[in-house]
């Protein structure tokens, strides 16, 4: 029997659901600044900016990663 090993990622989620940059990197698995190169370049998962933060919606991440999945 094959046993697969699975890495857990700590995330923080506010109440309404957004990530800061580090959180959605993680999420994703990539650099913070590959995301910021994505938003930059215009791609990537759609994100937000309060208070000159850039912050992404856990519900865009997964409908980005789905549309992304091969």
């Amino acid at each position: 029997m094959m046993q697969r090993r699975v890495r857990q990622r700590q995330m923080i989620v506010t109440p309404d659901g957004r990530l800061t940059r580090s959180h959605a990197a993680r999420y994703l698995g990539v650099a913070e600044q590959t995301l910021a190169n994505w938003r930059s370049m215009g791609r990537g998962p759609k994100c937000l900016k309060i208070g000159g933060k850039v912050f992404y919606r856990l519900d865009d991440l997964e409908a980005f990663v789905g549309a992304t999945a091969r």
